[in-house]
C-alpha cells in the first residue's frame, strides 16, 4: 500500500474513500490484499471509525468483499468494466432521451462543462479534465430532471471518476474535449437515434481505452 500523507480535513472518511477506491482501481492495492482496519488508520492518519465506513461502501462498489479472516480487495476485473460501461449506457441512454425532450431547459452546465475540459486540456490538466467530464455527463441528468435516474448515476459517479484517472494521463485531451462538444451539439439538435448512436459510440470508446489501459498494466506486472 502506498504511503500518504496523514488526512486533516473532514470528513475523513469521504477523504479516505477517494484514496482507497484510487489504489484499487489503479492496481496499486493488488487483489486478494488483505484490508486490516488498524493497519489503513495508522497509515493515512485516522481513527478506525472513518476506515471501516470507506470499507463498508468500498464492498458497496463491489472493490472489496468480506471473507472469514476479514475485508480483502476484490478489484475491477476486465468483465466488472464491461459491466460497469453497459449500466452506463443504459442509464446516460434513458437521460439523453429526457434531455431531448427538455431542449428548452438551460444547457448553461454543460456548455461551462466543455469550455472547463477545453482549459483543463489546453493546461494538460488531467484532474480538472476528469472533474470537468463528469460534470458534463451529470449534466444530461440535470437537464432530464429525473431525480431518481440522477441519485441513481450519483452512486456510481465515484467509481466512475477513479476509472477516468487512468486513461487521461499523458494524453492529449484537446481533442477529447471537442468530442464532448460534438456530443453535446448532437443531443441539442434533438434527434434522438443520432443522439443515443454518438452516445454509444462515445461510451464504447473510454471503455475500450480504459479497458486497454489495465490490460497493459496488468501485463507490466511483474510475475510472483
Amino acid at each position: 500500500m502506498s504511503i500518504t500523507n496523514p488526512l486533516r480535513n473532514p470528513p475523513l472518511g469521504d477523504q479516505l474513500l477517494v484514496q482507497l477506491r484510487s489504489l484499487i482501481v489503479r492496481g496499486e492495492l493488488s487483489v486478494d490484499t488483505h484490508l486490516v482496519e488498524g493497519r489503513i488508520a495508522e497509515r493515512f492518519g485516522v481513527s478506525r471509525g472513518p476506515v471501516r465506513d470507506a470499507l463498508r461502501q468500498l464492498e458497496i462498489e463491489g472493490l472489496v468483499e468480506t471473507r472469514k479472516r476479514g475485508v480483502f480487495v476484490r478489484g475491477l476485473s476486465d468483465q466488472d468494466l464491461r459491466e460497469l460501461y453497459s449500466l452506463r449506457g443504459a442509464l446516460e441512454s434513458l437521460a439523453i432521451k429526457e434531455a431531448v425532450a427538455r431542449l428548452d431547459a438551460d444547457w448553461t452546465p454543460i456548455d461551462e462543462a466543455v469550455e472547463q475540459m477545453r482549459a483543463a486540456a489546453a493546461d494538460s490538466d488531467a484532474a480538472k479534465f476528469a472533474a470537468a467530464d463528469l460534470d458534463f455527463h451529470s449534466g444530461f441528468y440535470t437537464i432530464g430532471d429525473n431525480r431518481w435516474l440522477t441519485a441513481t448515476w450519483e452512486l456510481h459517479r465515484p467509481l466512475f471518476a477513479a476509472v477516468l484517472e487512468i486513461t487521461n494521463t499523458d494524453r492529449d485531451l484537446v481533442p477529447v474535449a471537442q468530442d464532448h462538444a460534438d456530443l453535446r451539439d448532437i443531443v441539442r439538435s434533438g434527434d434522438v437515434d443520432a443522439a443515443l448512436a454518438a452516445l454509444t459510440a462515445h461510451l464504447d470508446g473510454s471503455c475500450a481505452r480504459i479497458r486497454a489501459t489495465l490490460i497493459e498494466r496488468e501485463r507490466a506486472q511483474p510475475a510472483l
